[in-house]
């Protein structure tokens, strides 16, 4: 096969997408390919769909027409891939659809898209019966140029395996830089929440050992990557495969002190499993930041528990207290869904209650819709679209509301900012960054007013002056 094969590679979706893109490219990469920015001419075109919800769906396969309209051959492969299989070839002929199980051969695969070898795409499984691509492909390393990649750590093991004398590991390729990067610690889902369809494509839950995330995480360190995000299906659910339930709370302390690493933070929390001592470990260690990315949904005891899931409002808002009576300055996000099946008016005055007491600093509103497979699609009570549109709108200029006002008490406060990158050209002094409460790209960020030179990956202590909707202004 020529060496001159690219590729480019186009990831939707989540932070979850972005870890096993780079973990293609690395593939990729050892495999011969050379990649190509997104836009620039290729062979072939490999894109990581997102089949979480319509909008997403639609996006996936806008994406991949828009592909083929460029003339290079073009792959599918994620989640929408995963979970459509062979009806998606069918109904997108101009693709070849590949499969999770695709992955550790992913180089071999584009060889053959290359060469015109149309292999029958996949009949989708209910992998919550089978052992998820990740993280067990993830365990066979890639070698670094020239060399073989070390062996899995043994089951049980608790000590970091020595780096092997052929050279670092190479764990992923990274495509889009900056001074943060999602780490994965877990894949699946062991939840079976009505309305969500992951855990039958993403598989049943399964954590990655301590031991290969530490060295992931000093790996990703060497690359310039100041914080880490970790990232899963159930962050809450870490560990408990291991026979470990408060495994979350002796890894970030180990994460937080990898050398060059500023800052770990946690993504979708479970409020039903967060534990006080998850609380203590992150509001009091130092560089794991007090953020918590807590998965309410809704705030109705009645729609939660059609849902499949805990909690109402007076339980969701003893959790917060707990929270910030540990920390008044954690930040606290969630995202919620309106026009469940059932949801009444009083639904939705427990939510309105619950958001407009409850303080967050970053708050997502999504529509309900219908989604293959979930218990929710056959049940009863169903809202018109338009009825749904109208709640996600009303509800929007709520959160809307709750953030600037949270943001505006936040004026006054001392914040530590990661620098990411510098505003208006150099010389004038305006730096953007985030504070702890800010994650990246979903909650806000602050502008940094500054006399002296800063850099990307710098930390700084500054204090807010004035708000802007979610976004702070703060002098260093």
């Amino acid at each position: 096969m020529s060496s001159s094969r690219t590729v480019s590679l186009i990831t939707l979706g989540c932070a979850r997408n972005e870890v096993d893109s780079e973990e293609l490219a690395a593939r990729l990469a050892a495999g011969g390919w050379t990649l190509r920015a997104e836009g620039e001419d290729a062979d072939v075109v490999l894109v990581n769909t997102c089949g979480f919800i319509q909008a997403a769906k639609q996006e996936s396969i806008d994406e991949l027409l828009a592909a083929a309209d460029s003339g290079a051959k073009v792959a599918a492969a994620g989640c929408l891939a995963e979970r459509y299989g062979a009806e998606l070839a069918s109904e997108l002929p101009e693709a070849q659809v590949l499969s999770f199980d695709d992955y550790t051969d992913i180089a071999a695969r584009l060889d053959d898209v290359l060469a015109g070898k149309r292999k029958p795409a996949h009949v989708p499984r209910d992998r919550r019966t089978l052992l998820p691509v990740s993280p067990a492909h993830r365990q066979a390393a890639l070698p670094a140029p020239g060399g073989r990649p070390p062996g899995d750590p043994p089951p049980g093991g608790t000590t970091r395996p020595p780096s092997p004398p052929w050279g670092p590991r190479v764990y992923r390729r990274r495509l889009a830089g900056g001074v943060t990067a999602p780490l994965k610690i877990a894949s699946g889902c062991d939840r079976r929440c009505s309305f969500c369809a992951i855990p039958s494509f993403r598989g049943a839950f399964v954590s990655r050992r301590p031991p290969e995330l530490l060295a992931e995480a000093e790996w990703l360190a060497g690359q310039g990557v100041r914080e880490l995000l970790l990232v899963s299906e159930n962050s809450t659910s870490y560990g408990k495969d291991l026979g470990d339930l408060r495994l979350l709370e002796t890894l970030l302390p180990e994460l937080a002190a990898v050398d060059k690493v500023a800052r770990v933070r946690v993504s979708y929390l479970q409020p039903a499993e967060v534990r006080p001592g998850l609380i203590e470990v992150m509001t009091s260690t130092p560089g794991v930041v007090p953020y918590f990315d807590l998965s309410f949904q809704h705030a109705s005891g009645p729609v939660l528990r059609s849902m499949r899931r805990f909690g109402d409002r007076a339980r969701f808002t003893e959790l917060i207290d707990r929270i910030r009576q540990a920390c008044p300055q954690a930040g606290i996000r969630s995202n919620f869904i309106v026009g469940f099946p059932g949801e009444t008016a009083a639904d939705l005055r427990e939510l309105e209650l619950f958001l407009s007491s409850a303080r967050l600093d970053a708050i997502g509103i999504f529509g309900y819709s219908d989604e293959d497979g979930t218990e929710a699609a056959a049940f009863p009570g169903k809202a018109d679209p338009d009825e749904i549109a109208h709640r996600v709108a009303e509800f929007a200029d709520i959160a809307d509301e709750v953030m600037a006002q949270r943001a505006s008490d936040r004026v006054g406060e001392t914040v530590e900012v990661l620098v990411e990158r510098a505003l208006a050209g150099d010389g004038d002094g305006q730096f953007e960054g985030r504070a702890a409460h800010q994650a990246p790209d979903v909650d806000g960020s602050t502008t940094l007013l500054t006399g002296r030179p800063l850099v990307p990956g710098d930390v700084v202590t500054a204090r807010v002056t004035e708000s802007a909707g979610a976004d702070l202004v703060a002098q260093v």
